[in-house]
């Protein structure tokens, strides 16, 4: 029968087996667009937190949620369009980033010549 690994051994084992770390995120970069939900959430959740002073962070969550599900469309109105304004904003953010970015590395490349 085989020996087993040491502690040592396997967690080199584990470090080799793991995915590579993700590069440091561009502080300059834009922000995401919210979802209506995300809207809603944070318009809601002062007056849940209130009604339910002892739920926990996840509980309040779970409350946001059935909340959400039982609006009909007309008052998930205002969330919607809010989103769709923030997609919008984000959009555009976007594209003057990566405009500025390729610029940036067009200059950095032509610098190499």
């Amino acid at each position: 029968m085989p020996k087993e690994a040491t502690k040592s051994k396997r967690k080199v084992a584990e470090k080799a087996e793991k995915a590579p770390r993700k590069g440091k995120k561009d502080p300059k970069a834009p922000k995401r667009a919210l979802s209506a939900y995300m809207f809603f959430s944070q318009d809601w959740r002062e007056r849940i937190k209130a009604e339910n002073p002892d739920a926990g962070f996840g509980e309040v969550g779970k409350l946001l949620g059935a909340k959400w599900k039982e609006l009909d469309d007309e008052e998930k109105k205002p969330y919607v369009d809010q989103a769709a304004r923030d997609k919008t904003r984000a959009e555009e953010e976007k594209a003057v980033y990566d405009g500025n970015k390729k610029s940036a590395s067009a200059d950095e490349d032509d610098d190499d010549e």
